[in-house]
């Protein structure tokens, strides 16, 4: 499986700092990748070059300033530059999945019900998503007497696995990880790695940014240097 799920060419991204007067910060410049069904893209890069920026890109939070960035929608490419908002909602919604690196929900809502939702949105029957979220919950060590709960009530690093079961409840084309191992024991690790083995054995094209070099060389088909461009098959 090796077809191209994303591709950036001369990607670049500005931010303007209304608050300073309008000064132009140059965060990404000319960027090219791809990234492929079936393989892991690790973005790398010194701390502050525009790792997360990236990912919040293709996931349509942030638009570029120049370049082409386009994700494969089925048979359909869309341009992620300028895309209109319904257009980031159904790629959101059937294509691009994203474990972020800090939990967000609506208070009062139970742990069960937002690990379920991208599921139920894809018109998944209720204990078909029931059914996925407990083995998905249970597989991250989160205890079944919390599932009721908001997990607004959890520790980070119950969120954080909250975050991840959400994340892995469907099967995306493109999925987008942004340090979902960093508050994680060595256990929920090793659980977070075997889903995402899985994931791409389905054929999944992943992209994300691990600080841990165990998880990196685990899970890592090729690495792109964000700071200089630079695209590696050796991941280190």
């Amino acid at each position: 499986m090796t077809d191209v799920r994303i591709q950036a060419q001369n990607l670049s991204k500005q931010f303007i700092l209304h608050q300073q007067n309008g000064v132009q910060l140059d965060v990404l410049q000319q960027l090219n990748f791809t990234a492929k069904s079936g393989e892991c893209l690790i973005f790398s890069g010194r701390s502050g070059s525009g790792k997360s920026t990236l990912l919040k890109m293709i996931y349509g939070n942030y638009l570029a300033t120049g370049g082409s960035l386009q994700v494969k929608q089925g048979d359909t490419w869309v341009e992620m530059v300028g895309a209109d908002p319904r257009s980031v909602v159904q790629l959101r919604r059937h294509t691009i999945g994203y474990v972020s690196q800090f939990l967000k929900t609506i208070p009062r809502v139970s742990t069960l019900n937002v690990v379920m939702e991208p599921a139920l949105e894809r018109g998944w029957s209720e204990d078909a998503a029931r059914k996925r979220a407990e083995d998905l919950l249970s597989r991250l060590n989160i205890p079944s007497r919390l599932w009721a709960l908001a997990p607004s009530t959890f520790s980070g690093g119950e969120q954080q696995r909250v975050n991840i079961a959400r994340g892995f409840m469907v099967d995306w084309d493109v999925l987008l990880l942004d340090e979902p191992t960093a508050s994680l024991d060595e256990t929920n690790r090793q659980v977070v790695v075997d889903l995402m083995q899985e994931a791409k054995a389905k054929g999944a094209a992943m992209v994300g940014i691990f600080h841990d070099q165990t998880v990196r060389q685990a899970i890592g088909d090729k690495q792109f240097n964000v700071s200089a461009n630079e695209v590696s098959s050796h991941v280190q």
